[in-house]
């Protein structure tokens, strides 16, 4: 681990991520960028909300262990964070049984009200001529076991490949699995990518630099065959291709750092939405535009977290209700920044929580939520 001297830390952004960095100088206590970790002298007013002033409808979790004792526990960090109905995505790929079970057991469960399940992808077999009918044909069974929605992972476009390759993220074999949600009116939540940052060279020019260092997995620069940019291009075209499928972008579809450009894409596909799961860094650096795109865009953005941490959702409630200044972030290495809070009104929030899932999931009970 390499360490520099506290005098040196300020300009850090400057030298240390440099191959030719100067050695620390002699004398005095050295550290790691990774364990810096300065404690702000800002004295300025805080609101450290522990629950959202709307109920809210969780688009974006995981949850493989749904036991009746499991859910119990659930119910009661949902109450007192406010969330209303969880809609969880399995830990898995085409498993149409664990649809049927999950739902089954959300059903029998007294605050079943409370709870919905999507289903995933079959991916199996890719070269068979048939697949797209029978992965269809999957869904469909899934969604008469009570799945609501279709969750696409990342995997999709980056990973996913068949005797041939890659497989791009707008191949028409999959085509009848998209028709096929669009004929039954659940929406698709699709995580194409990661950062943009995770695609760029590991420099003294890449922001994400510590996340680089810390979670080196998640390096995408020396990925062969794609960009971030052919996989957002080929996600933005599989929308298009739709139109009367409804579409779900993950984590804003990594365009969080291009809201001009987010916005330009549901300004021209009506058929797509965005929800806000693990961009919390985003949105709080750029607190003026951040609130202005969701004042304009209030009917297209949905509540969704992804990973489940109730501490976490505190920082969700601080970052969209509260005007506060100069917070930190859920996770430093996702921006070495603090966060400042969009102050959203309620109108919007509104949609933000609950409203605009209630319209385009299917089978919700919009009556459990404020009119």
């Amino acid at each position: 681990m390499r360490r520099f001297p506290l005098a040196a830390l300020p300009c850090l952004a400057a030298t240390a991520f440099a191959a030719n960095a100067p050695a620390p100088a002699p004398g005095g206590p050295t550290i790691s960028i990774e364990e810096y970790n300065p404690k702000s002298t800002l004295r300025v007013p805080e609101h450290k909300l522990t629950r959202a002033k709307f109920p809210f409808i969780e688009v974006h979790s995981h949850h493989r262990d749904v036991t009746p004792a499991r859910l119990d526990q659930l119910i009661k960090e949902m109450d007192g964070l406010n969330m209303g109905l969880m809609i969880n995505s399995p830990v898995g790929r085409g498993e149409g049984k664990w649809v049927a079970d999950a739902a089954a057991t959300m059903k029998a469960h007294p605050a079943s009200a409370r709870f919905r399940v999507m289903t995933n992808m079959d991916q199996s077999n890719l070269d068979d001529p048939g697949y797209g009918a029978r992965a269809a044909a999957q869904l469909e069974t899934d969604i008469k076991a009570g799945a609501i929605g279709l969750k696409v992972w990342k995997g999709f476009g980056m990973t996913l490949q068949d005797s041939k390759g890659r497989i791009k993220v707008d191949d028409p074999r999959f085509d009848p699995v998209w028709a096929m949600a669009g004929k039954h009116k659940i929406p698709v939540l699709i995580h194409t990518a990661d950062p943009w940052g995770l695609f760029q060279p590991m420099d003294e020019k890449n922001e994400r630099w510590l996340e680089l260092k810390i979670q080196a997995r998640r390096n995408q620069s020396g990925q062969t065959g794609y960009t971030w940019e052919q996989l957002i291009e080929e996600q933005h075209n599989l929308f298009a291709r739709h139109p009367q499928t409804t579409f779900i972008a993950a984590h804003l579809g990594w365009l969080g750092h291009d809201l001009g450009q987010l916005g330009a894409l549901l300004d021209r596909l009506p058929n797509v939405y965005a929800e806000i799961g693990a961009i919390t860094s985003e949105l709080g650096r750029q607190p003026r535009a951040a609130h202005r795109f969701f004042v304009k865009h209030q009917d297209r953005i949905l509540f969704g977290k992804d990973l489940y941490s109730v501490p976490e959702y505190h920082v969700y409630f601080r970052l969209l209700e509260t005007d506060d200044e100069y917070f930190d972030p859920i996770r430093k290495y996702h921006g070495i920044w603090k966060l400042y809070g969009l102050a959203l009104p309620d109108d919007v929030l509104k949609k933000l929580y609950y409203k605009n899932a209630l319209r385009i999931f299917p089978g919700l009970p919009a009556e459990a939520f404020p009119q």
